[in-house]
């Protein structure tokens, strides 16, 4: 038996870890049992008391060339706990031998450190505090310790998570032994997740036809794509409780955690963030309508083949192959991808995905890359575009209005008809001066002329 300790109840977790533990009590390996912990107190968990725990989720998407429906019983959730209510149920997790993981998804925000937070307290301090005094059970119980695997979409999740425990331990003078414990017994593992879970059906229709295929009525029903990766940093002996290779999700163990962000963040964000505000602005609504655009579905396969995945990785052959699995991905036509919904807070997004690729490319050939130059000035064109309405900024398009959501200072910056130099060679908003790229300014500018004339650069 391996105990799984899992902070968090939602889509996400239960759509990707929990399936994964699934799959391997399906094919045979350690029986895995998941005890999960509601880390906030705010929603409910009586539909898993009406469930007794099982729910299905299904996988719906396109996958090797054609399209998937695949329903998946979900039947090793042993315990879901709420610890605002039964703490005691709680704590004693933490003096299970058999528990060997504990997994979290408390959002980006919630690995953090207060130093207000109070040893005495529970219900109002953060995760990592929660953590802390779980983890000190467990020390206190004279028991060994264990891996931890938060899956919060940060940079360094697991190395962060630590720093914040360690903090704690010092804000509390809690015992340096059990200091010296947590160092050298617990492994925190970086991680990286990747799977579009689009949860519970929003519409009725969908959750009539999921109801069908089930058989029953699933009030925890999860959607998700077949795809799915997580890649997680290989330390101590943890390959003894995570099983490589393809499990539902293809899970990799590795001593190179940022390679699989890079690929992840230049491939499958970079390429979304390049995409988007040309599919508004040539009148598609979701990211499956620009895939089935032929100028745009060339669009992004000749960016990621010339600009994206060469300076990826040396191997260009695994990116390529990674690569392929997002085109397929953007095929998927149950996801319902609304590219508005993507454009939120472009600028940033672009600057972290986009402008890495765009700046080695211009390092390695002395020239701007066309075609993500293209899809800035794409991007370029929809903000300068955009006029403030009561408190909104929208903008037309040929779909009708649109409203863009952004960093206030952008989006009054261009619905004030500021110059595009002023915007491109601000530090501040993209971190360096885009202007210094030779010829960039003068193609957006003549470009976005064009584009606002109805020109389609594609």
């Amino acid at each position: 038996m391996i105990k799984v300790l899992q902070y968090g109840e939602g889509n996400f977790l239960r759509s990707f870890a929990d399936l994964y533990f699934q799959s391997l009590n399906d094919e045979g390996f350690s029986k895995y049992e998941v005890n999960i912990v509601k880390p906030a107190p705010f929603g409910t968990i009586e539909k898993f008391a009406k469930q007794s725990n099982r729910y299905h989720v299904v996988l719906r998407g396109f996958a090797n060339g054609g399209e998937v429906e695949k329903v998946c019983p979900v039947s090793c959730v042993n315990r879901v706990i709420d610890p605002f209510l039964t703490q005691n149920e709680y704590l004693s997790l933490a003096l299970e031998p058999d528990l060997k993981l504990i997994v979290s998804n408390t959002t980006e925000a919630g690995i953090c450190f207060n130093e207000k937070d109070d040893f005495s307290g529970f219900e109002k301090i953060t995760y990592p505090a929660k953590l802390t005094k779980f983890l000190y059970e467990r020390f206190k119980g004279g028991l060994g310790g264990v891996y931890i695997l938060p899956v919060e979409l940060i940079d360094d999740n697991a190395d962060n998570l630590k720093k914040c425990v360690d903090g704690y331990i010092a804000l509390w003078n809690l015992p340096q032994e059990f200091k010296k414990w947590n160092d050298e017994q617990n492994y925190y593992c970086n991680t990286l997740v990747d799977r579009i879970v689009s949860g519970y059906p929003k519409d009725e229709q969908t959750l009539n036809h999921l109801t069908s295929i089930i058989g029953a009525k699933d009030e925890l029903v999860s959607v998700g794509e077949p795809f799915g990766l997580w890649a997680i940093e290989n330390k101590g002996e943890i390959s003894k409780y995570i099983h490589q290779g393809r499990h539902n999700i293809d899970v990799v163990l590795t001593n190179d955690i940022g390679y699989y962000k890079k690929r992840k963040v230049r491939v499958l964000n970079g390429s979304h963030t390049n995409l988007v505000p040309a599919g508004l602005m040539l009148g598609e609504k979701t990211v499956y309508d620009c895939m089935k655009n032929p100028k745009l579905l060339r669009f992004v396969n000749d960016t990621l083949t010339n600009e994206i995945i060469p300076f990826v990785s040396d191997d260009i052959k695994a990116t390529t192959e990674f690569a392929n699995s997002v085109t397929e991905r953007f095929l998927n036509p149950f996801l319902n991808h609304q590219l508005v919904s993507i454009s939120l807070n472009s600028i940033s997004k672009w600057r972290a995905r986009n402008l890495p690729s765009f700046s080695d490319y211009y390092k390695k050939h002395g020239k701007v890359p066309p075609l993500m130059t293209i899809g800035f000035s794409y991007l370029i064109a929809l903000y300068a575009s955009v006029k403030k309405v009561d408190d909104r900024f929208a903008v037309n398009l040929k779909n009708g209005e649109i409203e863009l959501k952004d960093d206030l200072r952008y989006l009054e910056y261009f619905a004030n008809n500021q110059p595009i130099d002023g915007f491109l060679s601000d530090i501040s908003v993209w971190g360096e001066d885009l202007t210094a790229y030779e010829g960039l300014l003068e193609t957006v500018k003549e470009n976005v002329e064009k584009i606002k004339k109805g020109i389609c650069l594609l």
